[in-house]
């Protein structure tokens, strides 16, 4: 019997640690599965946890370049050798002892992942401690070392998958796994993220639609700083719903990067832990629609590292064990003293922003029209003209 939800975890992914002051902490991993256990979703039926080993050189060259690769080796043996022409050492990519074997069993997580829902081994599968998007074939960037995300979806494709689509929510563009499948109709890439003329990497037009043997593959939508639930999802429904339905992908991999979040210190959105639970759970409804629950979800930014980023990728575990939690949930008090112990003040005492007072999580479906006076609109209007053409998609209705 297959199970559920196949999961990636063990403390050894703490390792992927770029130093105390580096706003990608390793302890938001740590407090995920915390609070995935003290929710009982690791030990909820049909759920599988797992750890990874290494990847090996060979897996890696299937994305990576060999001297790429060998310079990872080199800065992870000895920091002080780090070349900034491989975008290590800098700022955002500082070497530390160990960023070869850390970073490559973040890569091993996300291929055994996609290795698990192929063969049918488990319906779903969940990499938390995956989706490092920026990662370019010969040079690290913003905070990620290997693509783990394109390594799984090309493992994909030489197994025999036909055509796979990757959904990435985080607030900043998904440009390297655009970059590398740019040219590959196989692959459909839907990056929602917001504009690259206010964030990091200011990359992401709504008319970068692929190359010339894959127009119509890129998907980018651009959206306006400080947008909220009804808008980030409205843009998400609007776009990567029907486009992925018309790409009829044999596996949908989806990257979570919670930094949409209003409490995010690196991006500009306010979006709660509410809409992006729904996100998720609309995500996993699309793999159940369009390829027989074939679904890879995987983690990504997210620098608010109590309040958000554990709630939010408990909600995805949960989600993909067929376990949902309610946004009403209390957050378990053991959780809330080791938060207390760590930072010196609580965590979160609930699974969700939002209460009564809010009213419920509402956005307006694109059949209710399109907007022109509204900056969401046009941005989504943007990408729908460029690309939905090319899927045999009306621009208007679909």
């Amino acid at each position: 019997m297959p199970t559920q939800a196949r999961v990636v975890w063990d403390t050894s992914f703490t390792r992927y640690d770029f130093g105390p002051t580096h706003p990608m902490a390793p302890v938001r991993l740590d407090l995920t599965a915390r609070l995935c256990e003290a929710l009982g979703v690791f030990d909820a039926d049909g759920v599988e946890v797992v750890g990874a080993e290494v990847a090996s050189d060979a897996l890696l060259a299937t994305v990576h370049h060999a001297d790429y690769v060998a310079a990872v080796r080199a800065a992870s043996d000895d920091p002080r050798t780090a070349d900034a022409a491989y975008g290590l050492g800098t700022e955002d990519d500082p070497a530390f002892a160990g960023m070869h074997d850390a970073s490559a069993r973040v890569v091993s997580g996300t291929v055994d992942s996609a290795r698990a829902v192929w063969t049918g081994a488990s319906a779903h599968a969940v990499n938390f401690t995956g989706g490092l998007h920026h990662a370019m074939p010969g040079a690290a960037s913003g905070f990620c070392v290997y693509n783990d995300i394109a390594v799984g979806i090309q493992w994909l494709l030489d197994h025999g998958a036909e055509r796979v689509a990757y959904v990435d929510v985080d607030v900043h563009h998904g440009d390297g796994v655009e970059r590398i499948f740019w040219d590959d109709p196989r692959v459909l890439t839907v990056s929602v993220h917001e504009t690259g003329r206010a964030l990091f990497p200011g990359t992401g037009w709504p008319t970068d639609i692929g190359g010339p043997d894959a127009e119509g593959t890129a998907v980018n939508v651009a959206l306006p700083p400080g947008i909220g639930d009804a808008g980030w999802l409205r843009a998400l429904h609007a776009v990567a719903m029907p486009v992925v339905r018309a790409f009829k992908p044999d596996v949908l991999v989806t990257q979570h990067g919670c930094d949409t979040h209003a409490e995010d210190p690196l991006a500009h959105f306010a979006v709660t832990v509410d809409a992006q639970r729904a996100a998720a759970d609309a995500l996993h409804r699309l793999a159940h629609e369009v390829c027989d629950g074939r679904w890879v979800a995987l983690g990504g930014g997210g620098y608010e590292v109590v309040s958000v980023v554990p709630r939010t990728w408990t909600h995805v575990t949960a989600i993909a064990a067929h376990e949902p939690i309610r946004t009403d949930v209390e957050v378990p008090e053991a959780w809330r003293a080791h938060v207390e112990r760590l930072f010196g003040r609580p965590g979160p005492r609930r699974m969700g922003d939002l209460t009564a007072e809010d009213g419920p999580l509402w956005w307006r479906s694109w059949e209710m029209g399109y907007d022109p006076a509204s900056e969401v609109d046009r941005a989504v209007m943007a990408t729908r003209t460029a690309v939905f053409p090319l899927h045999g998609l009306d621009v208007h209705f679909d």
